[in-house]
Parts: structure tokens; C-alpha cells; sequence
């Protein structure tokens, strides 16, 4: 078992990565301080995982939240459904969240868990690649908004990540490849060898190679805990994990929440915004080819809807979170392992690669 520690001081909490680990529940009680625990899954991931640790939960008092699957559910109306439950079964400050599932069971848990008075406690146990690497570490949690994506929120940190490797055998290959963007990002935006290894071990991934992935996913909540250490709010550094989120977060809610995967939204977004870096002159055209054949290695898009253009793009990208004084700020690649964030880009520029 590899274990990891998000230092936040009195916040910090482990990253627990494993085979089985779903059913290690003494681990996971350690982590819970009192008798109640509601578990918040969702209608696909329910009938794999919900019943089996539901009855390893003997010392608990257990009840579930069970929500239809996909992105457009992570909206207020289900945020609403998982405080009505609290309430209607008396559930108080010592009751513990459980997260079963996806980045979107994840982020709508953490943020009922940041309301329901004032905060409790919750745990993640994400199922899926994507949220394995990336939205299950560092306490964004978020629903989405017709106008925006991931605009209602906090940043709330867990108690424990429970990522079990064995719940990816489950997962749809669709899934799996959307989760590849996030591991994607961490080479791209600050690690070459991670891009390296990435590269020589595309087939070992693609194959599932338990112990691969382990190391791939080992190596991707390292690469966010030591960001979100540094800065757990956004206010510098950890602006640099949403490459290809500007552009990504755009098409998402241009096509419609479930659409495009956030993965394949990603995807996309990172390509554009290394074609903007050449652009700009400030990535090599060699490079821009091999971050784009990487991510189509994994049967990820590489080019923007044919529906959308720079007047889509524009509207939606004027409300991203990471903009300041009305200025449109990107994170560019300026070189296989290197980013910096920018907030002198013309729109010009933005038309030529729109």
C-alpha cells in the first residue's frame, strides 16, 4: 500500500492507494469519528460497491444517497436531495460523509459537506480514474450552473482518500480514457519524465497493469498534494493544474453537462492551449505534436466541436474563476514540462487558434 500525506497542518489527511481497498474497513472506520455514516453514490457505481461496504460498516449506523449517474447531476437540485436526507434522518455534526464514486459524486458530497451545519466530516472513495488523480486530493468541491461550471462551491478538504485500484477493472474504456487527460496534465504542465514514462508505457496502461497504475496514480496525487500544500486556495501555483481546463470548462457547458466527459473536454482544452503557446512563440512545434499525440494515444479528442468557434468560446471563458480585473488568464505550456500562466493574450490570437 502506498500512502501519502497532504500537509495542510490541522487539515492534513493520507492518501491511501491499494488493490481491495474498499474492503480494508478498519482502515476506513479509523477515519470515522462517530457512529453515523451516510454513504452519497450514484445508480451505476451503487449496485457494484454500496452493498459490500455498507455491510463492513457493522460498527456504524449506515443510510445512502443514491443519485442518477453523470455530470449534469451534479447540480443544486441534487445538492439540495443530500440535505434534505440529512435533515429528514436527524443526521448531526458527528455524522461522516462517504463519497462512492466519480469526480461528480465527489465534488457534491464534499460541498454538502462543507454546508450541512456549518461542515462535517466526509471521506472520498473515488472510483474512477479521473477522480483518482485529480478531484478526490485537495478539497475543491463544487455543483455546476447552466452559465458555468463548478461556479458554487468551496474548498473543503476531506478527512482520508480511500483510492482503490481494483475499482477500475469496472470502469468503461470512455471513462478510463477521460481520466488519462488529468494524468496527462501533471506531465505536460511541470514533470518531463512523468511525460516520458507516460510515453514508454502507454500500452501497460492501456492493458491495466495493476502495478503500472499504481505508479501512475501514486505519482499523480504526489504531483497535486505538493501544489495544494503550497497553495491550497488558488492564489498562485495550483492555478497551474487547470491546464486545458479554460478551454475545456468551455466546451462543456457550451454542449451541455455529460456530452463531453470533463476528461475529453480537457483533452481538447490542453491541445488548444499548446496550439495557442505556438502561437505565441513560446512552445516548440515539436513538442505541441507530441503532447497531441499522447493524448490521442487514448482515443482523446484533439480538436473543439465544430460548433463552436470564438464567439462560443469568448462567452463562456469571461466567466472562468481564474480571471482577474475582467483580464482572460490561460495556462500556457511553454515546454514539455513546463507552464506558466499568462494574461497577455490577444484576441487576436484567440481567433487565429479558434
Amino acid at each position: 500500500m502506498a500512502i501519502l500525506n497532504l500537509d495542510l497542518g490541522e487539515r492534513s489527511y493520507p492518501i491511501y492507494i491499494d488493490s481491495g481497498l474498499i474492503n480494508k474497513t478498519d482502515l476506513l472506520s479509523s477515519h470515522i469519528r462517530a457512529k453515523r455514516v451516510c454513504i452519497v453514490t450514484n445508480d451505476i457505481v451503487a449496485p457494484l460497491y454500496l452493498d459490500s461496504l455498507k455491510t463492513k460498516l457493522t460498527d456504524f449506523d449506515v443510510d445512502e444517497v443514491i443519485l442518477p449517474d453523470g455530470e449534469a447531476e451534479k447540480n443544486l437540485a441534487n445538492f439540495e436531495v443530500i440535505i434534505s436526507h440529512l435533515l429528514t434522518y436527524e443526521h448531526g455534526r458527528d455524522t461522516t460523509l462517504i463519497a462512492l464514486g466519480g469526480g461528480v459524486i465527489g465534488d457534491i458530497t464534499g460541498f454538502a459537506a462543507a454546508c450541512y451545519q456549518r461542515g462535517i466530516d466526509f471521506i472520498q472513495i473515488p472510483t474512477t480514474l479521473l477522480s483518482q488523480v485529480d478531484s478526490s486530493v485537495g478539497g475543491k468541491t463544487a455543483v455546476n450552473h447552466p452559465l458555468g461550471k463548478n461556479m458554487v462551491g468551496a474548498f473543503y478538504q476531506p478527512k482520508a482518500v480511500f483510492i482503490d485500484i481494483n475499482s477500475l477493472t469496472t470502469l468503461p474504456v470512455r471513462e478510463f480514457n477521460a481520466g488519462m487527460a488529468e494524468v496527462i496534465k501533471y506531465g505536460v504542465l511541470g514533470d518531463k519524465a512523468f511525460f516520458l514514462w507516460l510515453e514508454d508505457n502507454i500500452t501497460a496502461i492501456k492493458a491495466g497493469e495493476k502495478q503500472v497504475l499504481a505508479q501512475m496514480i501514486e505519482k499523480c496525487c504526489q504531483c497535486k498534494a505538493d501544489i495544494v500544500a503550497s497553495d491550497e486556495k488558488e492564489s498562485g501555483v495550483r492555478a497551474l493544474l487547470n491546464l486545458g481546463h479554460t478551454f475545456g470548462h468551455a466546451i462543456e457547458a457550451e454542449q451541455g453537462y455529460g456530452k463531453w466527459l470533463h476528461g475529453e473536454g480537457v483533452a481538447t482544452g490542453m491541445v488548444l492551449a499548446a496550439k495557442l503557446a505556438v502561437a505565441m512563440n513560446l512552445l516548440e512545434v515539436s513538442e505541441f505534436r507530441r503532447i497531441e499525440e499522447l493524448i490521442a494515444a487514448f482515443d482523446l479528442p484533439i480538436t473543439a466541436p465544430k460548433n463552436m468557434g470564438f464567439a462560443e468560446f469568448i462567452r463562456h471563458m469571461r466567466r472562468d474563476k481564474k480571471n482577474i480585473a475582467g483580464k482572460l488568464r490561460f495556462i500556457i505550456p511553454t515546454a514539455i514540462g513546463q507552464s506558466e500562466i499568462r494574461d497577455d493574450v490577444t484576441q487576436d490570437t484567440l481567433q487565429e487558434i479558434l
